[in-house]
C-alpha cells in the first residue's frame, strides 16, 4: 500500500513535512499538527485527519489516547529515487556509506524519478548484487510540474510527454493557462501541438489511470525559442513570486514587534558599523572593530536576527523552509523571503536593527583567544562596495569617511589574511575561476574559498564566525545544525592527477586510498604552472562534493575543518541559518548557567570561556527535544532544496554554453581531453571552458579499445591513442540544447597526423620491449572491446 505525497492541489502539504513534526518518543496531537502544517481551511484539515488515518493504517504511525507518535520499523528506510532513461530505477539514501537500494518498475508504486520514498527491502544484497526493495510510501513528490511536448492522440485525447527521458509517464492534459502571445485568450490544445510547455500536475498516477495535469504556459516552439531563465525556472518549479499571503504577512513583519529577549540585548548602536553590499544579495551581516589593552583586537560579526522575527511554523517560517535557500540565476534571483522582510528586517544604513553578534577577540598575530556570542542592537552606519573597498586598500578613497577606514584597514590588512593563512596551513582549498560563486556571505554550497576580489578575503571572516557558533554548540551540547563536505571521490581524483602529470606537472602519483584535503591542497597549488590553469581549475572544481546539512558535526572538506562547522551568517538567504539562531535564542533565554540554583560558580553561555566546563544540561527536556526534533525534520528536505538550487545553477550555465556553441557549429577550436570512456573522450574547448564528447563512433580510422588503467582510447592497427592531457583540434557537429549535450568530432588533418606519429612510434616500440608504450600496447587481448565494456559498465552501475 502506498500514499502520494505531492504538493499538488489536492494535497497542501507533503507526506514528510507530516511526519517531520512526529516524532518517535513524544506523542503530538492533531491540533498541533494543523498549526505546524498551517492548516487554515476545513479543506486542509481533512485532508491531514485523511493522512493521519492511512498512515496509522499502513503502520507509519501510531495512535495513542488521540495522540500520534512515529513507529521505527526495521527494514524500512528513507531514500530518494534516482532513475535512468532506460527504467533502472535506484533508491539513494541519505547517508553516504549505505547501499543503493534497486527498485523494479513493478515494485515502483507509481514513484518518479526524485521522488523522496520510503523502502521497504525485500532481497538483501550480495557482494556483486544491490539489495532489492519496494516502494511502501511516497513521501514527497520531486515533480509537481514537468516540462513537456504535447501530441494529439487518434483517440482526439491529448498527451504531454515530459522532455526529462527519466520520467517513464505520460500526462493526460487538459489546457487551463493562457496564451503568451495574448494573455486574455485561453490555450487551445491543438494550436501548441509539439510545443514546450509547462504542465502543473493535478493528480499522480493511481494504479493504471495516468496521472493527470493543465497546461499552465507556452514557452515557445521549441526548446531553442524559448528562454534559458523560463526552461530552469519551470524544469525545477523554482517561484520567483510569492503568494499574496505571504506577501501579507512579510509586509506585517515588524508591526507590533515584541522583542522575545529584549533584556538580554546589549546595545552597540553607538559603535561604528560597515557592511559590504552585493549587487544580488541582501544585508544581513556586518562588521565592526576594535583595538583592546594589550594589542588585542575584537572583531565582531553581527548578524541580521530573522528568528526574532520570524517563529516557528508561521506563515513565512513554512515559505522559508519550503524554499530552503535562494536561487541565483545570473541576473534573476528567486528568494528565500519577500523583499520586505529585507528591507525590515536586513541591514540598512541608519536603521537600528536587532543582531546575534559574534565577538572575536585575537591577539597581534591574528590568532583566537576567546569569542563570545550575544543579541544585540546595531546600526548600519556605511554600506560600501567591493570597488571603494578596494579603493581604501590602494590608498585612492577620498571620498570615505575616515571612520570607515579605520575599520577596514585591520580587517582587510591584518585580521582577514590571518585567517586566510590559518585556514592554508591546515590545508583549506581555493579556486581561482573568472566566474564568481553565487553570493553567499561565506564559502557556499561548493565549500571552498573563491579569489576573485577583496569580498573573498571577507570571505575567510565569516568563515571564523561559522566556525566559533558551531564550536559552541557543541561545547553547550545543544541541538545544531552542521555543514559538512565530504571528500571527493577517489577515482574522479586521480583521473585529475592523471591529467595533471601528462600536462608536465610534478606530482607523486595516483592516491591509493582516501583522497585527503593535502593531496587536493598540493595539487591545485601546481595549477599556476601548468599551460592551462583556467582548465585545471575548472576542473578542480568540479571534483567538489556540494555541501550537506546533518545533525551531528562532521568533516568539512574543503575548510579543512574536521570537528564540526555550520552555516549561520546567511539568514536571509538560507533556511539553516535560522534555524542555528532559533536555537541560540533558546540558550539567551533559557539557558541553564550553572548545574543547581544553589550553586556558586555561574558560567557565561555566551562566552568560549565555559568551554569544557558544562556538566549539566543547558537546556531542559523538552526544549531539548523539541529543536531536535525541528532540526532532524527538516534535514533531508534541506538537502534536497541545496540540491536543486544548485542543479538550477548548473542548468543555467549549461544551457548558456550551449547556446553559444549552437551558434557556432561546425566551427574548429583547440581543447584538451579532460575524461576517457570507453564511449569516447571528453573535451574541454579551453577558450570558453565549454565540454564535449568526441564519441568513438565518429573515429572511423580504426577500431579504439578503452584502457582503463592509462584512462586513454587506443587504436588496434594503428596504435593512435587518445589520452587525458592530449591537445586535439576538434569541430562542433551537433547540440542538443535541452540536454545541453555538444557532440565534436576531431579533425581529419589531426587523427592523419596522429597516426603518421602513432606508426613512428609503434615502430619505435618493437626494437625495444623495455618502451613504456610497448608496455600500453601489449596484450591487446585482455582488453575487452568496447562493446564488450559498455555491456560490463551498464552491469556494473546495477550492482553499484
Amino acid at each position: 500500500m502506498f500514499l502520494g505525497g505531492g504538493k499538488t492541489n489536492y494535497m497542501e502539504f507533503s507526506i514528510a513535512t507530516l511526519l517531520s513534526h512526529v516524532g518517535s518518543e513524544k506523542l503530538v496531537t492533531p491540533k498541533i499538527l494543523e498549526k505546524k502544517l498551517g492548516c487554515e481551511t476545513p479543506a486542509s484539515v481533512e485532508q491531514l485527519d485523511l493522512a493521519l488515518e492511512l498512515l496509522e493504517k499502513i503502520g507509519i504511525l501510531v495512535k495513542e489516547k488521540g495522540k500520534f507518535r512515529r513507529e521505527q520499523t526495521e527494514g524500512i528506510v528513507e531514500a530518494k529515487l534516482r532513475c535512468s532513461s532506460k527504467g533502472f530505477c535506484f533508491a539513494i539514501q541519505d547517508k553516504e556509506s549505505a547501499d543503493d537500494i534497486y527498485i523494479r518498475e513493478s515494485h515502483l508504486s507509481n514513484a518518479w524519478n526524485g521522488d523522496r520514498v520510503l523502502i521497504e527491502t525485500i532481497k538483501e544484497g550480495t557482494r556483486r548484487r544491490s539489495p532489492e526493495g519496494a516502494v511502501k510510501l511516497i513521501l514527497e513528490r520531486a515533480n509537481p510540474s514537468v516540462l513537456a511536448k504535447v501530441k494529439r492522440l487518434d483517440t482526439g485525447e491529448y498527451r504531454a510527454i515530459p522532455l526529462d527521458d527519466r520520467l517513464l509517464f505520460e500526462l493526460d492534459v487538459t489546457a487551463n493557462g493562457h496564451h503568451p502571445t495574448n494573455g486574455h485568450e485561453p490555450i487551445e490544445l491543438d494550436d501548441i501541438l509539439d510545443h514546450l510547455v509547462h504542465v502543473d500536475v493535478l493528480r499522480h498516477a493511481i494504479g493504471q489511470d495516468l496521472p493527470t495535469g493543465k497546461v499552465t504556459r507556452v514557452l515557445g516552439t521549441t526548446t531553442e525559442s524559448a528562454a534559458d531563465i523560463d526552461i530552469v525556472t519551470c524544469k525545477h518549479d523554482l517561484h520567483q513570486a510569492f503568494l499574496p499571503a505571504v506577501e501579507a504577512a512579510a509586509a506585517k513583519v515588524t508591526k507590533g514587534f515584541k522583542d522575545p529577549i529584549a533584556l538580554k540585548r546589549i546595545d552597540l548602536t553607538q559603535l561604528p558599523t560597515i557592511a559590504v553590499s552585493s549587487e544580488l544579495a541582501p544585508i544581513d551581516s556586518a562588521l565592526t572593530i576594535e583595538h583592546l589593552d594589550g594589542d588585542i583586537w575584537r572583531l565582531g560579526v553581527h548578524i541580521a536576527d530573522l528568528a526574532s522575527y520570524i517563529t516557528a511554523d508561521d506563515r513565512l517560517d513554512r515559505e522559508a523552509r519550503k524554499r530552503g535557500t535562494a536561487v541565483y540565476l545570473g541576473e534573476n534571483i528567486i528568494p528565500l523571503l519577500p523583499d520586505a522582510v529585507h528591507q525590515n528586517c536586513g541591514f540598512v544604513s541608519g536603521a537600528e536593527r536587532l543582531a546575534i553578534s559574534v565577538f572575536l577577540s585575537l591577539n597581534e598575530r591574528g590568532e583566537l583567544i576567546e569569542f563570545n556570542i550575544q543579541p544585540s542592537r546595531i546600526q548600519l552606519d556605511w554600506l560600501l562596495d567591493p570597488t571603494q573597498i578596494e579603493a581604501v586598500l590602494a590608498g585612492e578613497a577620498t571620498e570615505i569617511d575616515p571612520q570607515a577606514i579605520e575599520i577596514i584597514k585591520p580587517i582587510w590588512t591584518t585580521i582577514a589574511p590571518a585567517f586566510r593563512a590559518q585556514r592554508r596551513s591546515r590545508g583549506g582549498l581555493e579556486v581561482d575561476l573568472l566566474q564568481k560563486q553565487a553570493p553567499f556571505a561565506d564559502e557556499g554550497r561548493l565549500g571552498v574559498i573563491f579569489l576573485d576580489d577583496p569580498q573573498s578575503l571577507l570571505t575567510d571572516v565569516m568563515v571564523m564566525a561559522n566556525y566559533a557558533i558551531a564550536s559552541h554548540l557543541q561545547a553547550l551540547q545543544v541541538p545544531g545544525i552542521y555543514a559538512v563536505q565530504h571528500n571527493p571521490e577517489l577515482v574522479e581524483v586521480n583521473d585529475t592527477i592523471k591529467l595533471a602529470i601528462n600536462l608536465g606537472l610534478n606530482f607523486e602519483g595516483e592516491v591509493e586510498t582516501e583522497v585527503s584535503v593535502a593531496d587536493l591542497q598540493r595539487l591545485s597549488l601546481q595549477f599556476p604552472q601548468s599551460p592551462v590553469p583556467q582548465v585545471l581549475n575548472y576542473l578542480f572544481k568540479s571534483l567538489l562534493k556540494t555541501t550537506v546539512y546533518s545533525t551531528v558535526p562532521g568533516t568539512h572538506f574543503g575548510l579543512a575543518i574536521e570537528n564540526g562547522y555550520t552555516h549561520a551568517v546567511s539568514p536571509l538567504r538560507r533556511y539553516p541559518d535560522i534555524l542555528i539562531q532559533r536555537v541560540l535564542h533558546e540558550v539567551f533565554a533559557n539557558g541553564r548557567d550553572r548545574k543547581t540554583s544553589r550553586a556558586k560558580e555561574i558560567l557565561d553561555l555566551t562566552s568560549s570561556s565555559c568551554h569544557g566546563q558544562i556538566t549539566w544540561n543547558v537546556l531542559t527536556p523538552t526544549v531539548q527535544q523539541e529543536l531536535e526534533m525541528q532540526i532532524a525534520g527538516s534535514i533531508a528536505h534541506l538537502n534536497d532544496r541545496t540540491k536543486i538550487a544548485q542543479d538550477a545553477e548548473n542548468d543555467l550555465a549549461g544551457l548558456q554554453k550551449a547556446e553559444k556553441m549552437k551558434a557556432r557549429t561546425g566551427e574548429i577550436f583547440q581543447g584538451l581531453i579532460t575524461g576517457v570512456q570507453s564511449y569516447g573522450f571528453f573535451v574541454e574547448i579551453e577558450d570558453s571552458l565549454v565540454e564535449g564528447l568526441v564519441h568513438v563512433s565518429s573515429l572511423k580510422d580504426d577500431w579504439y579499445e578503452f584502457r582503463p588503467r592509462y584512462a586513454c582510447l587506443v587504436g588496434r592497427k594503428n596504435r593512435t591513442s587518445y589520452r587525458l592531457g592530449d591537445r586535439v583540434e576538434v569541430q562542433v557537429k551537433s547540440v542538443d540544447y535541452y540536454r545541453q549535450q555538444i557532440d565534436l568530432v576531431t579533425v581529419t588533418s589531426m587523427l592523419s597526423e596522429a597516426a603518421t606519429n602513432s606508426a613512428a612510434d609503434s615502430e619505435s616500440d618493437s626494437e625495444s620491449e623495455s618502451d613504456t608504450q610497448t608496455e600500453l600496447d601489449l596484450d591487446l587481448e585482455s582488453v575487452p572491446t568496447i562493446a564488450e565494456s559498455e555491456e560490463m559498465e551498464e552491469f556494473e552501475s546495477l550492482d553499484e
